[in-house]
Formats: structure tokens, sequence, C-alpha cells
């Protein structure tokens, strides 16, 4: 899950990261009202989106008086940046800035480690700067059983060329932004810029994180940063059911068993939809390796549900799953749905009671219903079926 801004720099303060005084905002009333609050002087006015190129998009505005921020709020609150529309910003306390640097810390996946990446450099995008200047930035693997411990952000600021004169202010903002990362089973704390003030301060200007969803039963505050108004129904609605689901921009619905045969039916339909005008997946969703009937039937509501899907193609590999458990789970699904189930089925069966699966969607002879032995063959039909849509 993904903070907002605001939400990170409350985080960071709870855990005593240097930050500024920060207040949100849904209306340029509130807008105006909040920068009397932080002392009526200069203020940024700062979008408050899941996205970056804020700036660049004009959704982060310095203004110098509570009557500007106001009218800043009024330009920024419903703006489109990047396809998210502004509902919030954030009144931020401004800072007379001497040095931007950047700081991140995040799950390294391929390394099975944590890996922290530091530049003297900040403010600009870090895609950016890794590719224009990648020696000057730093990067540091962190032994996920020891953390960043005071060794550890020494060895991350002298490796990212920092002065000595910054070395223990910088090292410290480090340690307690690792502190944030550990103890709230984040993957991801970023600041772009952690900036040097005029006042020798070392301050966390901008912050992102992200928060690991598989921890949530850990922190039962997590719960309340979700934006459940902004959140895709369709993915509240699988992740009330249980499901693993992420919705794409196809037109080929996909049901699978097991995140592996998923991601490899999602590149199969991929494949096949090129002969189609380039028919894509819908989704991915992953009805588990012991999937009941009832699952089976919660996937198909969710997909069937989607207005962007044309066809569904079930591919299931019988394992712990039953096929007959899969079958009766269309099926069902279908009764269920009754006349709102208008798109067609292709169904790969395939394992444990593959027959008797076969034989019980055969025996129902649904009209949506079309049955395929191979994968690539049901691909090729699902995405066929979408395409004529």
């Amino acid at each position: 899950m993904d903070l907002y801004e605001y939400q990170a720099r409350d985080m960071f303060e709870k855990h005593g990261v240097p930050v500024l005084p920060g207040i949100v905002a849904s209306t340029p009333a509130e807008a105006k009202a909040a920068a009397e609050k932080l002392g009526g002087g200069t203020v940024v006015v700062k979008a408050q989106v899941k996205t970056g190129g804020r700036g660049k998009a004009g959704g982060v505005k310095v203004v110098h008086n509570p009557a500007d921020a106001e009218a800043a709020a009024a330009q920024i609150l419903g703006m489109d940046i990047k396809g998210h529309t502004v509902h919030k910003v954030m009144i931020a306390a401004g800072a007379k800035i001497a040095q931007e640097f950047y700081f991140s810390v995040l799950l390294d996946r391929a390394q099975r480690r944590y890996l922290a990446m530091c530049s003297v450099e900040g403010g600009m995008e870090i895609e950016q700067l890794a590719v224009e200047k990648p020696e000057a930035l730093a990067r540091v693997a962190v032994d996920p059983l020891k953390g960043i411990d005071a060794e550890k952000a020494a060895e991350i600021v002298a490796t990212a060329g920092f002065p000595a004169e910054l070395a223990d202010k910088v090292a410290a903002v480090i340690m307690s932004l690792w502190g944030v990362y550990d103890a709230e089973d984040a993957t991801l704390v970023e600041v772009n810029p952690l900036v040097l003030t005029e006042d020798g301060e070392v301050i966390a200007l901008d912050g992102k994180v992200t928060l690991d969803e598989n921890a949530g039963f850990r922190h039962e505050d997590h719960e309340a940063l979700e934006d459940k108004d902004a959140a895709d129904p369709l993915e509240a609605k699988a992740k009330a059911l249980d499901l693993n689901y992420v919705k794409l921009d196809g037109s080929v619905g996909i049901i699978g068993n097991g995140a592996g045969l998923v991601m490899s039916t999602l590149d199969v339909v991929a494949y096949a939809g090129e002969q189609f005008g380039g028919v894509k997946p819908a989704n991915f969703l992953d009805i588990g390796g012991g999937a009941s009937a009832a699952v089976m039937a919660n996937g198909l509501d969710v997909i069937l549900n989607d207005a962007q899907v044309k066809s569904v193609f079930v591919n299931v590999f019988g394992g712990i799953t039953s096929c007959v458990e899969v079958a009766k789970g269309i099926i069902g699904a279908l009764e269920s749905l009754g006349d709102a189930a208008t798109k067609p089925l292709v169904v790969r069966l395939d394992g444990n009671a593959v027959e008797e699966g076969r034989e019980i969607l055969a025996a129902a002879g649904h009209p949506l219903v079309t049955i395929v032995e191979t994968m690539d063959g049901a691909a090729a039909k699902a995405a066929e079926l979408a395409a004529a849509a």
C-alpha cells in the first residue's frame, strides 16, 4: 500500500524523523486556514497524489501568504496528474534550503535483502539521476538481520560522498528513517529531497512510503491509511473476498490457480492476442492452490463485472484443487449471475479429476462455456472471442 505524502510525513514524525509542519486541506478555504495556522508566511501547497511529477504538472506551488495559498489550492484541487485526480493538498511550512540530497531504503527481491540508495544530489527524479549520473547514486546492501545501525549508516554516508561536517547529521536521519522502514513493515521508504537548511538542519522535506500489506495483521492502524474512496471498486471487492487480484488494461479476464500459472497465462494470452489486433489480459487473478467451488464463483463474479472484459480464460491445473470443484464453481457462478452473465468463458482444465471436471461442464451445456484441452489453444480462443465482441 502506497501512502500519500502527508501520511508519510506523519509517520516520519511518529518515529523521530525531522520534518516540517504540514496540514492537509480538502478545500481552498481549509488551505487558507492552514497557511494562517502555520504563521501566515511562506508555505508550499502540494497536491496529494500517489504518483511522481507533481511539480512539472503544476501540482506544487510556493506561496507567501494565506490568500495566495487559497488561490493555489483552488488551482490544484481537481487537477489531473497522470490520471490521478487531486482531492487533497498539503500545506507545508517553507524551508530555506542550502542543499538537497536523496535517500531511500527498499526491498531488493532479486538479492533477497534490503538496499539503501543515497546521493548528495537530490531533488530530481531518481530514475533520471540513475541514468544520467549513475556514479552519483550510492547503492549499499543492508542485511535484513542487522538493519541500519550506526556503522551501516556511516558506510552509506561515506559511500555517497557526504562531507565530514555533515556525515553525523545525515547518518542520524538515515537511522531514524530505517526505524520507520523496520517498525512499520515497509517495502520502501524514500526521501527526495532530504535537505540541509540554511540553519544547518537536515530535514526530510518529501516522503514516500510503501507498506507491506502482508504484514497488515501486525498493524491495525494501517487500515486507517487506506484511501478506500480512490480504490478501484473491483480490486476492493476482490480484496474483501480474499482474492489475489490485480486489474490490468486488456480485455481477456484471467483466472488461474497459483501465481506462476497465472503469470504464464498472462504471457500466453498476450502472445496469442497479437493475432487478433493486440488483445491483452484484463487482470491477474489467482484463486490459490486449494480453491473451493465458492472461491471459483467469487473470482468469476469479480471478473464478469468488469466492463473491460470481453471474454474469460479459466486456466486450472488440478493439484490440491480438484477440477470437479472448479467445474462446480463455474456452473454455480453462472447460475447465480443468471442473465447478468453475458461474456464467453474458455475453460482449460488439467490434473486432479480433470475428466470428471470436463464431464460436469459438458453435461451442463452452458452456451457461454467452451472447453479447450490445451493452454495455447484456450488462450487463442479467448483472444479470438474478445476481439470479436
